[in-house]
């Protein structure tokens, strides 16, 4: 009987390919959760940086309180006469009062004077009224200023008369709140200081400087 020839075939070839235990699972689970948290922290503190900036540079800009400013406008004189040999002067003129608001909320003032001094003896004075200056904007009042030498006594103002320029000073000082952020009100104060020379020969101003 003839043999049967038994032809070999090759056995399947096992599955080598790689299969996660449950333990690995869990271990990926774990890193990705890891790195979203380290994701997380980092947006988180890119925020709070964020937001110190933005507080940090309000802080310097916005809510920063600066004192305003209170000067004398361009003078528009309307009558000046001036007698050597008495000595005597008187003048009136037109002017405007400036409050200049430099911060971020509106400046409520009081009302306040303007003192205009000969030498520091007081010749005249003008009103400045309860008023309000804007955010960052400047309240401008017009006024009519008439001054008199009548009060002066013992002053050297023939001498000056005769040169042909009559020197005078002006003062004032205003007092309010700033108020920033419907919040917060800051008490400020500004003051003013201006020297104003008259050319007696043209009448007319010759010179206006505040500080």
């Amino acid at each position: 009987m003839a043999e049967k020839t038994q032809q070999a075939y090759p056995s399947a070839p096992e599955n080598h390919g790689y299969q996660r235990s449950d333990a690995e699972s869990f271990l990926s689970a774990d890193e990705l959760k890891r790195k979203k948290r380290i994701k997380l922290a980092i947006y988180v503190a890119i925020f709070v940086v964020f937001q110190i900036i933005v507080i940090t540079v309000i802080s310097l800009t916005v809510m920063k309180v600066k004192t305003p400013k209170v000067r004398l406008g361009n003078i528009n004189v309307q009558e000046l006469n001036s007698v050597v040999a008495t000595p005597s002067f008187d003048t009136k003129f037109t002017t405007q009062i400036k409050v200049k608001n430099p911060n971020w909320g509106p400046y409520k003032f009081d009302a306040s004077t303007v003192t205009f001094m000969y030498q520091g003896a007081a010749v005249g004075q003008v009103v400045i009224p309860k008023s309000k200056a804007g955010m960052l904007s400047t309240k401008k009042m017009n006024v009519e200023v008439s001054l008199s030498s009548s009060a002066l006594n013992g002053s050297n103002l023939g001498g000056e008369l005769s040169s042909g320029v009559l020197t005078l000073n002006s003062a004032a000082k205003v007092t309010g709140k700033v108020e920033l952020m419907l919040i917060m009100k800051k008490k400020k104060s500004s003051t003013m200081n201006c020297t104003i020379a008259f050319d007696l020969s043209s009448k007319t101003l010759k010179t206006l400087q505040c500080k």
